[in-house]
């Protein structure tokens, strides 16, 4: 790709992400609706959703949160009876976070509304632009995959 088609790829990426985004954002916020759990609350629980259980800093990690942070959504996600924090059984100073029973329930609504949104455009793309889409959407966090390791390659 030389300068002017990079530069092209840009300009294009800056139009659609914002409105993509804002898209996404908008549907997020009506799954939510009416369950009293914020999107970052959400995103802890889907990161918890089909696990047993996470360690405190990989929980972390997964959100790009400070542990700190995560703890005191941890808490925050405790009082409304949506996790269960335990110390692990091998190594007292590993804190262990898992789904309560509402918290699976809670997820799996709306992992279910979420399904139905996803089903809704999906229906309307032609299975090559499905594929692309996925091609190119796995490929791009495969970068900023690779670039988050660099970035924490460099700081150490």
């Amino acid at each position: 790709m030389d300068g002017s088609e990079l530069r092209q790829f840009v300009e294009q990426i800056q139009k659609l992400f914002p409105r993509i985004m804002r898209y996404l954002e908008d549907e997020a916020s009506r799954e939510l609706i009416g369950l009293e759990v914020t999107p970052s609350q959400m995103n802890a629980l889907f990161a918890l959703y089909g696990v047993n259980d996470l360690p405190m800093g990989e929980l972390a990690d997964q959100m790009g949160l400070t542990e700190s942070a995560a703890t005191r959504l941890v808490d925050r996600l405790i009082n409304m009876n949506l996790v269960r924090r335990e110390r692990d059984e091998q190594d007292r100073r590993v804190v262990r976070v898992r789904l309560s029973t509402y918290g699976k329930q809670l997820a799996e609504l709306v992992f279910e509304r979420r399904q139905e949104q996803v089903m809704r455009f999906a229906k309307r793309l032609e299975q090559p632009a499905r594929n692309a889409l996925i091609y190119g959407l796995s490929h791009l966090l495969e970068v900023f995959q690779t670039l988050e390791q660099e970035s924490k390659s460099q700081k150490q």
